[in-house]
């Protein structure tokens, strides 16, 4: 199953975006996928549901640094690639979803409101939208965990 379908996957199974998306990748870093999980848990709904940056960016964001970030013996090159990367994945999500903040991503609905939670659900916003972010954060960091 490719990292993409697997995340969509977690996420239709009540894990959030954060989750689902840091899931994929943690293992191939030395991460169990349950550790993922318990790490990826606090940032979903842009963290914590206070939608603030999405989730599947927050867990695309964290993979990237598994991968570029700067480490206790690196020196400080590494974490101007990381800031390179993690700029690159900004560009390239906003570009395909307009915005990469939550609320803004959920059509300004506020997930804390009842009236607006369940029009979010009406809308069918969570399986339609939000399972797109997900596969599209996951595309987006693959390819750049992908380059040198």
């Amino acid at each position: 199953m490719k990292k993409k379908e697997k995340a969509a996957t977690y996420f239709q199974n009540s894990f959030n975006c954060a989750q689902s998306v840091f899931t994929v990748f943690g293992p191939e870093f030395g991460l169990s996928e349950n550790d993922c999980l318990k790490i990826g848990c606090a940032f979903g709904g842009g963290m914590g549901r206070q939608q603030f940056v999405c989730g599947a960016v927050t867990g695309a964001l964290m993979a990237i640094g598994l991968k570029y970030g700067k480490g206790i013996n690196d020196d400080d090159a590494k974490k101007n690639e990381t800031y390179t990367k993690t700029k690159e994945f900004f560009d390239a999500f906003t570009r395909l979803n307009g915005s990469f903040n939550c609320r803004e991503l959920l059509n300004g609905l506020d997930m804390n409101n009842p009236e607006d939670y369940d029009k979010i659900i009406k809308q069918d916003l969570f399986n339609t939208k939000c399972k797109k972010y997900v596969e599209d954060a996951v595309a987006i960091a693959g390819e750049i965990i992908k380059s040198k």
